[in-house]
């Protein structure tokens, strides 16, 4: 079997579930299971991988699909349990008095505030934030989701604190073999795997920089009422300063800090920027944007997508308060990463696999206090303490964050 052929065999799993789930519209949890026979049968017929090599490393996929689903839970349990204290209506009413150019809240909302959750949580949270917190302030349903879909590109490799290259990367690819090669060749791992990170940082920086003018183009073209590009680029040196108060840090950290940091601090020194220009009007133009009114929307624009604040409405919260378990989050996370003594201690609670099924040279491990799932954990109850002083919010932040989880 020729190189050609052996490419496309290996590509074929994903192709399978690209097909099941775009082109037929079937659930994950069928299409999936159906990718993973065919890799097992690939694996076993065409690699001649073992059948017990083959199980030891679906044992490991579980392990990490454990230690995912925990990063996820923790992010929802944050959201869920800062709605319950008032905190998400605090912010979001926040936003509403910075400016009433809608391009100039998406690009707040959207691309700083939600590439921050992004580096923070990832996982889909983003959009899951930012969307509610859009319709909330006035955007179409539909506008919404666009713009939080579109912010899931630059700061995706780098999101839930570096997930996608910190676990990607090393549970990916067949680590033994390639350091012994590096080591060979006088490099390590580490070195290698910041290599990735550099090159990665570098190229979605530059690409990343039109971001927020794509957003703004999107925005007056389709849910505008003369669907004009030209509308968009009015507010192109905005767009442009807001990309590179994102791309910069973003970068610098990517090159300098590692995978862990860079849509995190990207996206918290981005937002504190914009904000404070847009504030000032700082190259914003001096007609702001605005939608038609809401009865003149076509009714492909409106849904169900909400997020019910009402009832925290009436208990206002000092903004600095509200802002506190994100500021907190991420001064955590970075001490995490950063601190050698904080790191050792988060990962001494280890659950550990080694050489799963024997001689198989599969591990796993699983530090649930290291994983960000822990950290947002424990600043969702550092939130409640700060914030409310009752234990009903985490009840109903826990119990909806569950069901979430599990796709009731």
């Amino acid at each position: 079997m020729n190189d050609t052929l052996l490419a496309l065999l290996a590509f074929s799993p994903i192709v399978v579930a690209a097909i099941l789930l775009v082109g037929l519209n079937w659930p994950a949890k069928r299409a999936m299971p159906v990718a993973f026979l065919l890799t097992v049968g690939i694996a076993i017929f065409f690699w001649d991988m073992s059948a017990n090599r083959v199980f030891a490393s679906t044992l490991q996929g579980l392990a990490i699909t454990v230690a995912v689903l925990w990063i996820v839970f923790g992010a929802i349990f944050l959201l869920n349990t800062l709605k319950h204290t008032g905190a998400i209506a605090t912010i979001r009413s926040g936003f509403t008095d910075i400016s009433t150019d809608r391009r100039v809240q998406a690009i707040i909302i959207a691309w700083c505030f939600g590439s921050f959750i992004e580096g923070a949580s990832g996982f889909g949270t983003p959009a899951a934030i930012a969307a509610p917190l859009l319709v909330a302030i006035g955007f179409p349903a539909l506008a919404a989701v666009v713009m939080g879909m579109m912010i899931q590109s630059t700061p995706v490799s780098f999101g839930a604190v570096g997930t996608p290259i910190i676990v990607g990367v090393n549970k990916g690819l067949d680590t033994h073999n390639i350091s012994e090669t590096l080591i060979a060749n006088g490099s390590t791992w580490d070195i290698y795997l910041q290599q990735i990170t550099t090159n990665v940082a570098l190229i979605h920086a530059t690409v990343g920089t039109l971001m927020p003018v794509l957003m703004a183009m999107m925005l007056t073209r389709f849910f505008g009422k003369n669907k004009s590009w030209k509308e968009g680029l009015e507010i192109l040196p905005f767009a442009i300063f807001a990309g590179l108060a994102f791309t910069i840090p973003y970068a610098l950290t990517g090159v300098f800090l590692g995978p862990e940091f860079p849509s995190l601090i990207g996206g918290l020194v981005g937002l504190a920027i914009v904000v404070a220009a847009a504030k000032k009007e700082f190259l914003v133009p001096k007609n702001h944007w605005d939608f038609e009114s809401e009865d003149k929307w076509p009714t492909e624009w409106l849904g169900s997508l909400k997020m019910d604040l009402t009832e925290n409405e009436k208990k206002p919260m000092n903004m600095a308060l509200a802002w506190a378990p994100y500021v907190l989050l991420a001064v955590v996370l970075v001490a995490s990463r950063v601190s050698v003594d904080f790191k050792n201690f988060l990962k001494s609670v280890s659950l550990s696999f080694g050489d799963i099924l024997g001689e198989t040279g599969i591990s796993a491990a699983i530090q649930p206090l290291y994983l960000p799932g822990g950290i947002l954990v424990f600043v969702a109850l550092l939130a409640v303490l700060l914030q409310s002083r009752k234990v009903s919010p985490l009840v109903k932040a826990f119990g909806e964050s569950s069901k979430t989880l599990i796709g009731e």
